[in-house]
């Protein structure tokens, strides 16, 4: 018997249509030419995680789901597995959550028809034991049922895990809240929570207290993502969180960018492209990591994800890149890095 991934020439397969398609064309090659007996063929359809804050994500759950559904339908006698602690990974340090999201998605890909999975089986709960509240956020997430699913696990997964210092039942009322605060606390908090509601009167308040940018950038600002990125380390926020935080921090440079000094502004920057390589879609470290690099002065040219060597080495000869930055998490990836390394030497 044999595990088939859903990959082909282009890559990795994220959507519900490119994983029955590739799955279909394995499953004809295998019986038709190479004469497997379908019931040696086994199709792991690719599970990605869920709940990560990025849009692209959303659909990744149920789009397995069907995906499997589809299999055991139109391709007779296959077989499906996968790896069910991708999906969670977004909620790493709370087992409660993880827990339940592998059982509830379990739950719903066997009745689809998934026949096996990879995963640590002390990483489960009984489906019907599984908090009827936790149990309706979870699934709203894995079925992507609409815009704030995300929103609302993380309210209830920080609720589990205890005191994390972020009030996000209140979160709405930040500013009223924090009106007596300083405003370095007031950007702390918007970091934290992951609101621009204020931020732009807050920086210019900042502007006028601090006298430049830089300062605050290099101040208020990194303290407060130093923060989010200990409170990550110990497993009080979630992924999602931290990119929401992310995207306040890039947000925040942006609207500083009119106050930079020319000494600040200096083309001299240190330059990087970054990409996740051909073959992968996994692009959760890469945002984090580009959004983290542009906080810190460098200069980013984020080329997104399945980006072939030739693509690479190209725009970093063209950007006159100081530093070329490659993602990935599949088995795949490391050849292709290996292959971008051999490019690089032979360029020079």
């Amino acid at each position: 018997a044999m595990v088939v991934m859903a990959f082909d020439e282009d890559g990795q397969a994220t959507t519900y249509e490119r994983k029955i398609t590739i799955c279909e064309r394995a499953y004809r090659l295998l019986t038709e030419k190479a004469g497997i007996p379908a019931e040696n063929i086994i199709f792991d359809a690719n599970i990605l995680s869920i709940g990560t804050g990025i849009e692209e994500h959303n659909r990744y759950g149920v789009d397995f789901i069907e995906a499997v559904r589809w299999i055991k339908s139109n391709l007779p006698g296959a077989l499906t597995s996968g790896g069910v602690s991708n999906l969670s990974f977004s909620f790493r340090g709370n087992n409660t959550v993880r827990e339940a999201m592998h059982s509830a998605f379990l739950y719903h890909a066997i009745k689809a028809g998934m026949d096996m999975a990879i995963l640590n089986p002390s990483m489960l709960q009984v489906y019907d034991e599984i908090e009827p509240q936790l149990l309706k956020c979870v699934e709203d997430v894995i079925f992507d049922t609409d815009s704030q699913a995300t929103e609302r696990l993380i309210e209830k997964a920080s609720g589990i895990v205890g005191q994390t210092g972020l009030d996000t039942a209140g979160s709405k009322d930040t500013h009223n809240n924090c009106c007596m605060a300083s405003v370095e606390e007031r950007l702390k908090n918007a970091l934290l929570k992951g609101q621009a509601t204020t931020l732009e009167t807050d920086l210019n308040e900042a502007v006028a207290k601090y006298g430049t940018a830089l300062s605050i950038i290099e101040g208020p600002l990194m303290e407060g993502m130093e923060t989010v990125g200990k409170l990550f380390g110990d497993g009080k926020m979630f992924l999602p969180q931290v990119v929401k935080s992310a995207k306040v921090m890039r947000d925040a440079v942006k609207i500083l960018e009119p106050y930079l000094g020319a000494d600040d502004r200096k083309s001299n920057r240190p330059k990087v492209v970054i990409a996740t390589v051909k073959g992968d879609v996994h692009d959760i470290g890469k945002n984090i990591t580009a959004i983290v690099l542009a906080c810190n002065g460098f200069d980013v040219k984020d080329l997104g994800v399945m980006v072939d060597k030739e693509t690479i080495l190209g725009q970093a000869v063209k950007e006159q890149a100081d530093i070329i930055a490659v993602s990935g998490l599949i088995t795949p990836s490391l050849y292709q890095m290996e292959e971008l390394c051999k490019a690089m030497s032979e360029a020079g």
